[in-house]
């Protein structure tokens, strides 16, 4: 019963870790969190990112799920912790540049809750043309303190699926 509770204590401090560690003007307000969450995942190749400043983002219980049309025309759903979209994206990220960027904004917000579609762009380098552009469906909450990413859901771009034009003209 020690251990359990030793266990449960270790998780409950690790989880105000991570709450105190987040950048207070990273986490005051949805356009704030938002950018941060662009700042985190973007950078040169060979750039280690930030990932302290990613987790302090989202809930300890936070998603990120990728929505897309695979080769053969299936569509494939995957649901990411953060700690696996870390382990998938670091190697990817140590031999290319990524920077992904908002073009376009709609949003939501009621009571503690934001919803937020954000139409982005990617390229391997600033100068770069895009070589995905999709929209990033970013679900957020507020706890009196701070806002939290829950989860964030994406979908690329492909033939069958071209951006809306009222998602490619900001708010």
């Amino acid at each position: 019963m020690k251990k359990l509770a030793s266990l449960l204590l270790l998780v409950l401090a690790s989880g105000s870790a991570l709450a105190q560690g987040a950048r207070p003007a990273d986490v005051a307000s949805v356009d704030s969190i938002v950018a941060a969450l662009y700042d985190t995942i973007s950078g040169p190749a060979g750039k280690a990112r930030d990932w302290d400043r990613l987790r302090s983002l989202f809930r300890n219980d936070g998603r990120m799920v990728v929505h897309s049309t695979g080769k053969d025309g299936a569509i494939n759903t995957r649901v990411l912790s953060l700690e696996d979209y870390i382990t998938r994206v670091t190697p990817v990220f140590a031999k290319e540049g990524f920077y992904e960027s908002e073009l376009a904004r709609k949003g939501e917000e009621y009571g503690q809750i934001a919803q937020v579609f954000s139409t982005y762009e990617a390229r391997h380098a600033p100068a770069d043309k895009p070589f995905v552009r999709g929209i990033n469906s970013i679900q957020l909450v507020n706890d009196g303190k701070r806002w939290w990413i829950s989860q964030l859901l994406w979908q690329p771009e492909g033939e069958k699926t071209p951006l809306p034009e009222k998602y490619l003209k900001p708010q």
